[in-house]
């Protein structure tokens, strides 16, 4: 019998009622395992008023109440990293190195949401005028809602939702339908810690839930992560139902290589960057932008190491790298590299023909390198989410900043070089959100803030971090005048001298 992935709402398992089920898959294998509830707008109405009902005490709860249980979910965590990064690879299929990798992230952020107290602290003002201060605080929202991607069914969601608890909101998290278990075990677990039901809920479902939390007048901001495309809707609809939004959207992530780099750094970085778990990430580095005559060397060192990775299950040991989500998604990453010779480029890894012995029907591709790009390619403009990387050529370092500028995308970038003034110059020139110097996959710890810029992200703020702190809660500024004590009236004793 199919295992059923149910929602989890008001700090229990409740059974899917829609009758609508989704299929989950096993990358490697291609069948499918799992059947995940769909949401009706009823059930999304009744995960939304969960919600509500909680955030009555919730949002009045202590600081000190809301960091005990945090430290204790922190306990609980770490003590299941290999559980939670086993349901990852299951579903998923990345490899368990890099499922394990996306918990240790996560946890950064429950580690930030555990010292929320400091986060919180407001601002005082004394005697601004004669006998008036000011004070400024910030309080929780009410119910916010989650929308997360499938490349990360673990971080993502804990980039959002212990922060937004730990600021007294509660939360509504919409996985990815693709694979949602890893969200159901996040949520037990937060009960586990002690969390009050229906702080936390999880609501499985695809567009139907997605417009069911956009349009709810009870859900006061919505966080989201996925294509710029879907970040665009987000952030429209719901802006326009008078939610906070942020919406963090696609990228197509270039890393800059100076003549004067270290070549062995600059290629180990991008095959790490571009196919590490299977280049589905936002994060992933898909074109290298090459300066000057050293194009040639480095697409032999980049060949000469991605040959070498080893793919196969996410769960043998021995894999590097697994297969993709789907094999719709197989097919469509497939098909940049089988056009990209018509449209100009130089093929020089074609991974679209890979399989793995005993793993046949699993959503298998390999590792593709194209050479001598053009930025009017569909491999260039496009985002693959795949393991493709592209090599550009240019001149200079002003062709290469203005080549990347071009792009209507600003996640993330990198430069690899020896010399401080160009990299210097390079952070200040680059239009984009998050710069890696000799780093190629410049994804900021917890308690800075993450978020690119152009179509990368929609609303104001980044997630995480002092950003998330701030989009979770929202400011008060109180302007009071008390009069002196001894100019109490007659009859009231203060024991204060009288002025006159």
């Amino acid at each position: 019998m199919t295992k059923t992935v149910n929602h989890w709402i008001g700090g229990k398992t409740v059974e899917g009622t829609s009758g609508a089920y989704g299929p989950v898959t096993d990358p490697a294998t291609g069948a499918v395992t799992t059947q995940v509830a769909l949401a009706s707008t009823e059930e999304v109405d009744a995960a939304v008023a969960a919600a509500k009902a909680a955030y009555a005490t919730w949002g009045t709860s202590s600081l000190a109440q809301r960091t005990a249980i945090l430290f204790r979910y922190r306990a609980l965590l770490d003590a299941h990293r290999d559980d939670i990064a086993a349901l990852i690879t299951a579903e998923h299929g990345k490899v368990h190195s890099d499922a394990l990798g996306e918990v240790a992230r996560g946890l950064e952020i429950v580690e930030l949401a555990c010292g929320i107290t400091t986060q919180l602290k407001g601002e005082l003002s004394t005697q601004v005028s004669n006998r008036v201060d000011v004070s400024s605080i910030r309080q929780s929202l009410g119910v916010v809602a989650g929308i997360t991607p499938f490349n990360f069914p673990a971080m993502v969601p804990m980039w959002m939702f212990p922060l937004a608890i730990a600021c007294g909101n509660t939360f509504v998290l919409k996985p990815s339908e693709k694979d949602p278990s890893a969200a159901v075990l996040l949520a037990e677990l937060a009960s586990e810690a002690g969390l009050p039901d229906g702080v936390l809920n999880v609501l499985h479902g695809d567009k139907v839930a997605v417009d069911g939390l956009l349009n709810h007048p009870d859900v006061a901001a919505v966080s989201f992560v996925g294509s710029t495309p879907i970040a665009r809707y987000i952030h429209a609809t719901a802006s326009a139902n008078g939610k906070r939004v942020q919406a963090l959207g696609g990228a197509k992530n270039h890393m800059l290589v100076l003549p004067d780099a270290d070549l062995d750094a600059a290629a180990d970085a991008a095959v790490s960057a571009a196919y590490g778990s299977a280049g589905e990430r936002c994060m992933a580095i898909s074109a290298v932008v090459a300066v000057g005559a050293i194009g040639d060397e480095l697409v032999a060192k980049i060949r000469e190491r991605a040959e070498k990775i080893t793919i196969g299950p996410g769960n043998d040991p021995a894999s590097e790298m697994g297969p993709l989500i789907t094999a719709a998604h197989r097919d469509k990453v497939a098909s940049y590299v089988t056009g990209a010779a018509a449209q100009g480029a130089e093929v020089v890894l074609d991974g679209t023909g890979h399989t793995v012995e005993g793993f046949e029907n699993g959503h298998w591709i390999g590792l593709s390198l194209l050479d001598k790009v053009s930025t009017d390619s569909d491999a260039y403009r496009d985002e693959i989410f795949g393991p493709v990387l592209c090599v550009l050529r240019v001149d200079t370092y002003e062709d290469g900043v203005a080549l990347m500028n071009a792009s209507p995308f600003g996640n993330g970038t990198a430069i690899f070089t020896r010399d401080g003034g160009a990299a210097r110059r390079f952070q200040l020139e680059i239009e984009a959100g998050m710069v890696g110097v000799n780093v190629p996959i410049p994804v900021p710890v917890g308690y800075h803030s993450f978020g690119g810029w152009k179509d990368s992200l929609f609303g104001d703020h980044h997630i995480y971090g002092n950003d998330g702190v701030h989009f979770y809660t929202r400011g008060k500024v109180t302007t009071t005048r008390w009069p002196d004590p001894a100019d109490a009236p007659s009859g009231v004793d203060l024991g204060f001298p009288r002025n006159h």
